[in-house]
């Protein structure tokens, strides 16, 4: 790792590459150095090779700038790697980790192992709400990067998206907070355009596939160009006397760019129905394009600023007129230095952590042979008095306490075999059981996971259900279906101790003593986790939902292949702690069933008569009024602990018994 307080951030972008050399005190920032190295062409012309293009860019950086002895942060496209937003269910913070891993499974369209990957939570502070931004990449991907700066002997300590980088420098330099306006952040680039969205301390992203590219093109098709001139054209054409037919000739790329803003804006107001966004700030040298900052506020109704410097950077000596109209260019690689000082609100890492070891190493190894040349020379010069202690000791005469303490022993030990203490005691493996589990890290890892897929599934099908019955929706009005409240767990190894915890009759009455001993019989000596979930739920009709939903997913349908065990579920997997226990009959949703024999429906007899029959022929008069069915609450809700038990198979067996 380069010096703690200097390090340059790069964005190796498709027009040019933007680098800065930035040196901190630990609160202020003051620019060392920077470079624009712009491409013969634009990495986006048809039949450039780019990756040879990026290599002769990289050469003349590292060849007019001095890059040794500082840090290296860079970004990766936006278009080049994933940004995702979910809101996470209610958990305690030690569980996020978990949950988001999860997560991550579900929106990164790779395989994890396939992917580098980070994330960041995101809390407003008028709502309880949990919001997690994943950020990733491809290995390959961010693996050719590498390649590309190891030709030129740089190793990056820092690796995160450009957007991340660009909403870092803003929100450091204009003092983003929770109070700030709604402010979007436009930064268009070549071949696409990253849109964020900062807003009551969140951040939300997305990168969409309009950039200077496209403006190109609409020249190339409108004037017959080539691509080359077409480009040196949209350049100029704010100093060119034809700029209000260069605008024309764009204009259907300008109408494109605003409906991929406004579906932005669209999807991000109908996921948080409160934002209020006020503003908007555009980076990168198309936004100095004719005409393009009055049309974006004409279209989108709100303020539109071009960010012309930085006010927290600082830069002395001839060149400092220079970085200032290049600053508007710099608001990447300025975020990817603000994220390797630990000044950034947004810490995104994509680095591989083996590569990042790799060059820790390396940068050891003079240490270490500098160390092992000390230790040489000290080995040398402490090898004579040895030699002289080691012929002192031995002419040395031999206390008497040695002979003694040998004598003692030998004493003791013949007492403990004449008394059989020595052999025959039995073994007990239960220590190295658990201590195996070791051998098999994940299996909490998919334990916690199948808890989380248990409350999703079972939150999916109440909300289904919630929309079929009206008066199970009030009962969920004002909060989710169920919610966990805490979770247990407890490593039983085989043997033939009692577990027989919830394997009772439902609706804690006694259960069929046949099914249990079947159970028990199933999985006796087998070494297994005990999973027990004390969960907070919402219903009217509490048997209904854990005997219609819960029940059965937790049985059929969290049982997933290659995770090492089985799910294994009691003849009566729950108990009511406290709370409204809902009963058969009682009023509430049915899940669309007909009532039937033990669950509600029942006819009160009058006591005062004596009905022969309740045919047709009854008078209607002998059978009691019934009673109309109370007004279902809204949000009764009863705590109810659940168990099951994950049974190991074989191969993961910390003691090694046979299944």
């Amino acid at each position: 790792m380069g010096s703690s307080n200097i390090c340059w951030g790069i964005e190796m972008g498709y027009g040019a590459i933007k680098a800065l050399k930035i040196e901190t005190d630990g609160t202020n920032c003051k620019v060392l150095d920077y470079a624009i190295i712009n491409h013969p062409k634009v990495l986006s012309t048809p039949e450039l090779d780019q990756t040879d293009a990026m290599r002769v860019a990289l050469g003349t950086l590292v060849t007019q700038h001095d890059l040794s002895g500082a840090r290296v942060a860079i970004s990766m496209p936006g278009h080049q790697s994933f940004a995702r937003f979910a809101k996470l269910p209610p958990v305690e913070p030690k569980k996020v980790p978990d949950i988001v891993k999860f997560e991550a499974v579900q929106q990164i369209p790779f395989p994890l192992e396939e992917v580098e990957w980070d994330y960041q939570t995101f809390v407003s502070p008028d709502s309880p709400d949990i919001e997690v931004g994943i950020f990733a990449v491809t290995r390959q991907r961010i693996a050719e990067q590498l390649s590309m700066l190891n030709d030129v002997g740089l190793t990056p300590d820092t690796a995160t998206l450009s957007p991340v980088a660009a909403y870092n420098a803003l929100a450091a330099d204009l003092g983003f907070t929770d109070d700030t306006p709604g402010t979007i952040i436009i930064d268009i680039g070549t071949v696409a355009t990253d849109l964020i969205i900062a807003e009551a301390g969140r951040v939300w992203v997305r990168t969409f596939p309009i950039g200077g590219h496209q403006f190109t093109e609409a020249l190339v098709n409108s004037f017959k160009l080539s691509y080359s001139k077409a480009e040196k054209l949209k350049r100029e054409a704010e100093q060119s006397k034809h700029a209000r037919h260069v605008f024309q000739a764009m204009r259907p790329v300008f109408s494109d760019l605003v409906q991929e803003i406004q579906r932005s804006i669209g999807f991000y107001q109908s996921v948080h129905a409160d934002c209020d966004l006020k503003r908007l700030i555009g980076l990168g040298s198309t936004f100095r394009l004719p005409g393009l900052r009055k049309y974006l506020k004409q279209q989108l109704n709100l303020d539109v600023y071009r960010l012309e410097q930085f006010k927290k950077l600082s830069f002395e000596g001839p060149r400092a007129g220079e970085f200032q109209a290049a600053s508007f260019n710099m608001a990447t690689a300025y975020g990817c230095v603000l994220q390797a000082f630990d000044q950034a609100p947004l810490r995104a890492n994509l680095m591989p952590v083996q590569v990042l070891k790799d060059a820790m190493w390396k940068r050891k190894v003079p240490y270490f042979a500098a160390a092992a040349g000390i230790a040489a020379a000290a080995a040398g010069a402490m090898f004579i008095r040895p030699l002289l202690d080691s012929s002192a000791f031995e002419g040395a005469e031999k206390p008497g306490v040695i002979a003694r303490v040998i004598r003692d022993a030998g004493t003791l030990a013949s007492d403990a075999a004449s008394q059989g203490v020595t052999d025959g005691a039995e073994s007990d493996l239960a220590a190295a059981q658990i201590v195996g589990l070791l051998d098999n890290r994940a299996l909490y890892t998919n334990l916690l996971d199948d808890t989380a897929r248990l409350i999703s599934l079972v939150e999916s099908k109440a909300q289904a259900l919630a929309a079929e019955d009206s008066r199970f929706a009030e009962a969920i009005a004002d909060g989710p279906a169920i919610s966990l409240m805490s979770l247990e767990t407890n490593y039983m190894p085989g043997g033939a101790e009692s577990i027989d915890r919830g394997f009772g009759g439902r609706g804690g009455q006694p259960g069929n003593t046949a099914s249990v001993d079947e159970r028990l019989a199933a999985i006796a000596g087998r070494s297994r986790v005990e999973m027990v979930g004390q969960f907070e739920i919402a219903s009217n009709n509490l048997d209904v939902f854990m005997l219609d939903i819960l029940e059965p997913i937790l049985r059929d349908q969290i049982e997933r292949e290659g995770i090492g065990y089985t799910i294994t579920v009691g003849t009566q997997p729950w108990v009511v702690t406290s709370g409204a226990t809902g009963g058969r009959g009682t009023a509430g949703f049915t899940s669309g069933r007909q009532p039937s024999s033990g669950r509600g429906g029942m006819v009160a007899i009058d006591p005062g008569r004596t009905p022969t029959s309740l045919g047709g022929s009854t008078n209607v008069d002998s059978l009691a009024p019934l009673v109309e069915p109370a007004e279902p609450q809204t949000r009764t809700t009863a705590t109810v602990t659940v168990t099951w038990f994950a049974v190991l198979d074989q191969a993961t067996n910390a003691a090694g018994d046979e299944g």
